[in-house]
């Protein structure tokens, strides 16, 4: 069931939010990808294990230069969206990477994840290129991107999710 939304905000995240972050993280993927990535690994995705995970990622994020950004209704987080140094091989000096955007299952469709990927396209700014990975079996989040302006480039590689590798394919924007 979908939820109400009364004022959608949108911040930067830090490490006392690791535990909301974490519990949405982990029912996102349960929802997103069930069908796309084994249901044992799925169940046994832990918050409280990814909360300590998390909370370490945001004491040294912005020192890595990777920020994480919060959508939110309220003091209730909707979702989040990290952005970072691009990882790629072939990345240029500059170059920037979308490493997460997930949403709380129950606020899909609403506009929360246009909302945060708007405030990370204006963070990176004119000119910058954005590249992301997505799972090739996902087609709603490539819809999602292929809307905000990205496209796939040709680059593909797989990647060890719960014991099996999943093909991922790189969008890229700018």
């Amino acid at each position: 069931m979908a939820e109400q939304i009364e004022e959608l905000t949108i911040r930067a995240a830090g490490p006392s939010d690791a535990a909301a972050i974490a519990a949405v993280h982990v029912r996102s993927w349960q929802e997103a990808y069930v069908g796309i990535v084994s249901s044992s690994y799925l169940s046994s995705l832990d918050p409280e294990r990814a909360t300590e995970t998390w909370r370490e990622h945001l004491e040294r994020g912005p020192a890595d230069g990777v920020h994480t950004w919060l959508a939110l209704d309220g003091e209730r987080l909707l979702g989040f969206a990290s952005m970072g140094p691009s990882r790629d091989e072939d990345a240029g000096r500059g170059d920037l990477e979308i490493y997460s955007i997930y949403l709380d299952p129950g606020t899909w469709g609403h506009g929360v994840a246009r909302e945060l990927m708007r405030t990370l396209i204006a963070e990176a700014g004119d000119g910058t290129r954005l590249s992301l990975w997505v799972l090739a079996a996902n087609e709603r989040a490539r819809h999602f991107y292929r809307r905000h302006g990205f496209q796939p480039d040709g680059v593909e590689r797989y990647e060890e999710v719960g014991g099996e590798q999943l093909l991922e394919v790189r969008y890229r924007r700018g």
